[in-house]
């Protein structure tokens, strides 16, 4: 079942440490990065085989901006072997604004969104959908 790879990229320690602990505990090897930045270089150095992203980080935007990168359709684009890990993304603009946005393959190019906080329970349901594993 597990022994997967998740990156989490997100720059909030409890945040991280929240969803570290369950998806550990449910088996998955987890690594994180704290920026837009390092998570790129990250998924190069460990090709998870799916990512937590954050929307906002060391931008408003750095989440937005990663995952544009990783689903670049540019054939030459440095993370095209990268281009089908699954992403969700983590945001609680929804709770805190009235913004509305969702996954869109050319503007916002994620597989699901996943309101903070998370519940242990959801986030392993939502990380095994992903991954096409039985509950």
């Amino acid at each position: 079942m597990a022994n997967e790879k998740i990156l989490i990229i997100d720059d909030d320690d409890d945040l991280v440490l929240a969803m570290r602990l369950p998806l550990e505990a449910a088996g998955y090897q987890v690594s994180r990065a704290a920026t837009g930045e390092e998570g790129l270089g990250k998924v190069k150095e460990i090709n998870p085989h799916l990512i937590i992203l954050d929307v906002m980080m060391d931008t408003t935007t750095a989440g937005f901006q990663v995952s544009l990168a990783l689903r670049s359709p540019d054939p030459k684009s440095e993370y095209a072997a990268y281009r089908h890990i699954p992403i969700l993304m983590l945001t609680a603009i929804h709770q805190t604004t009235t913004l509305r946005f969702g996954p869109d393959q050319d503007y916002l190019p994620v597989d699901a969104f996943i309101e903070k906080p998370i519940e242990p329970k959801k986030l392993i349901e939502e990380v095994r959908a992903h991954l096409k594993q039985p509950a």
